[in-house]
């Protein structure tokens, strides 16, 4: 865990360090960054993260549960933190682009017998093998800073989400200025061994058209993360405010 944080804070000071750079346009980590940042982080990511983004992850899930519809997609499943906190009446997969991650979250549903997992698939969130239609409800907790192409994520959600159904998103999104904005823009250069951007702005998943009619709610305690929700247009296949899953978990 040590090399992992090391390599994180190097990047970062590097970062700091070359301002100019910091500030300007973030890179897009590819499919294989990803993966090799998560099986770096694969071992240690409930200690690191779990306690870190536990108020967002409940907050979504939350939400989720709240909603009507049962079929649930979760997205970037990662190691299943989120997955004994759904009600036994939704049904449940999961996707994640880490095999590791995966092999974690199996692990934890055959310990905690949670009947309602349907899958956990390793599968990429930008072009899934979901038929059109597919579930209820989308959920994407940590996602969306870390796919290449976050537009293309939420245009592959709104396909595989019934009209009528609803899309989540729980992350932490760029402060637009202060120290905190600065700090993150920073850490950019850490992106690859984070394996997320701190540098991501909400902007650069949501077009200005779901930007309008998105519900965009602060997680508590510190605000750090937020949750969006947009609802399926019954009619246009956008969002606004008003087949079924494949394999067994293995």
């Amino acid at each position: 865990m040590s090399e992992v944080l090391q390599r994180v804070r190097d990047e970062s000071a590097e970062g700091v360090s070359q301002s100019e750079e910091a500030h300007g346009p973030r890179v897009a980590l590819d499919a294989d960054a990803v993966r090799a940042a998560y099986r770096r982080w694969a071992g240690v990511y409930d200690t690191v993260f779990g306690g870190i983004s536990a108020f967002g992850r409940r907050r979504a899930v939350s939400a989720v549960n709240r909603l009507s519809g049962t079929r649930v997609l979760e997205v970037g499943v990662g190691t299943g933190l989120a997955l004994p906190h759904y009600t036994g009446n939704k049904r449940i997969t999961g996707i994640d682009l880490s095999s590791d991650m995966l092999e974690r979250a199996r692990e934890r549903v055959r310990r905690d017998r949670l009947e309602n997992v349907d899958a956990l698939l390793e599968m990429d969130a930008e072009e899934t093998r979901f038929a059109d239609a597919s579930f209820d409800i989308a959920v994407a907790m940590f996602v969306a800073s870390v796919v290449p192409h976050p537009r293309r994520l939420l245009t592959e959600l709104k396909r595989v989400v019934k009209p009528g159904g609803h899309i989540l998103f729980v992350n932490h999104f760029l402060a637009p200025n202060g120290v905190r904005g600065a700090i993150e823009r920073g850490m950019a250069r850490a992106s690859h061994s984070l394996g997320w951007h701190p540098d991501f702005a909400m902007e650069a998943l949501l077009p200005p058209e779901d930007m309008a009619r998105a519900r965009v709610e602060p997680v508590p305690p510190v605000g750090l993360f937020t949750l969006v929700t947009l609802t399926r247009d019954t009619q246009s296949g956008s969002c606004g405010l008003e087949a079924g899953p494949e394999n067994a978990v293995a």
